[in-house]
């Protein structure tokens, strides 16, 4: 059994801009890394609608002072770019994000460089994906997830071989007659086909997170997991809503079920399936969870 090691001191940048041109504008990402350290395995963090690259601290930081280098881009859904709904982008901004999260891997030399100390320590070998809510979505398409066309056939493949592993957080499950009459016709592009999703991945889903978007009820949220192919982890929650007990940010008024033990858990399993994914054999996977807390399952 290893023990969770002591967390480290680390140094953030943000923003650095990465020249987007197809984008309207430039991409703005933060960075988080170990101050000590070599060969540091990255997470490349998708946010959740309106959110930013400052959010998720909780995460963020853990992963980051664990031995992670975090890098989080801002999607152009982020409140902070106020995009009208009228803007000739808004239709495809689940594209763009897909595009930025590539971006970002396209990118890693000059990411590195923007953090004092931080350039030759990466290992590329060993990069996951990871994203909460729309997020999650996002980043279940570099994992192989693909989004299905108006006809029920899946549309192009976006996954991405430099990506190893992926943490989705509340990730949206199937469309068609699974969503809400809004939905269906605000977010078209929820229509995930989980059929090609190869890359290993660890699902977290909330059993009381009932959603607007679907009709089905909480259960909604794990279809990633129940309709992937194998090598995959789902850890369900228990009393958990869609914060999860508040992983957006620390004291977030978004958050409804607010609960540490709930956001230490997830940190812990999350850094720890990473870890063990990555072929970093120094932490225990599978790891265990208190019964009161949720439970975990893995095919």
């Amino acid at each position: 059994m290893h023990a969770m090691p002591e967390p480290t001191p680390v140094v953030s940048v943000h923003p650095t801009a990465l020249p987007a041109p197809d984008r309207g504008e430039d991409l703005r990402v933060r960075i988080s890394a170990p101050v000590t350290g070599h060969e540091l395995p990255v997470i490349v963090f998708s946010h959740g609608f309106g959110q930013s690259a400052t959010g998720y601290a909780p995460l963020a930081d853990f992963w980051a002072s664990h031995g992670f280098v975090v890098i989080q881009p801002t999607h152009l859904d982020s409140r902070t770019l106020n995009l009208p709904p009228d803007d000739p982008r808004t239709p495809l901004i689940w594209k763009f994000r897909v595009d930025d999260l590539k971006l970002v891997l396209d990118r890693l030399d000059l990411l590195e460089t923007s953090v004092p100390g931080l350039a030759g320590r990466l290992d590329r070998t060993r990069i996951a994906v990871a994203g909460h809510s729309w997020g999650a979505q996002t980043a279940s398409t570099l994992l192989g997830a693909r989004v299905l066309n108006a006809d029920g056939t899946p549309g192009e493949d976006m996954s991405d071989p430099r990506i190893k592993a992926g943490v989705l957080l509340t990730v949206t499950g199937t469309g068609g007659a699974d969503l809400s009459p809004f939905a269906a016709e605000h977010f078209p592009f929820m229509s995930p086909s989980f059929a090609d999703m190869t890359t290993p991945a660890l699902i977290v889903a909330g059993d009381q997170d009932d959603s607007p978007l679907s009709l089905r009820g909480p259960d909604w949220f794990t279809d990633a997991y129940h309709l992937s192919p194998g090598g995959k982890s789902l850890l369900t929650l228990a009393g958990a809503e869609h914060s999860l007990g508040g992983i957006s940010a620390y004291e977030s008024t978004e958050t409804t079920d607010e609960s540490p033990e709930r956001v230490a858990l997830i940190q812990r399993l999350t850094w720890a399936y990473l870890r063990d994914t990555l072929g970093l054999k120094d932490a225990t996977w599978p790891a265990s969870v208190d019964s009161a807390l949720g439970h975990l399952d893995s095919k």
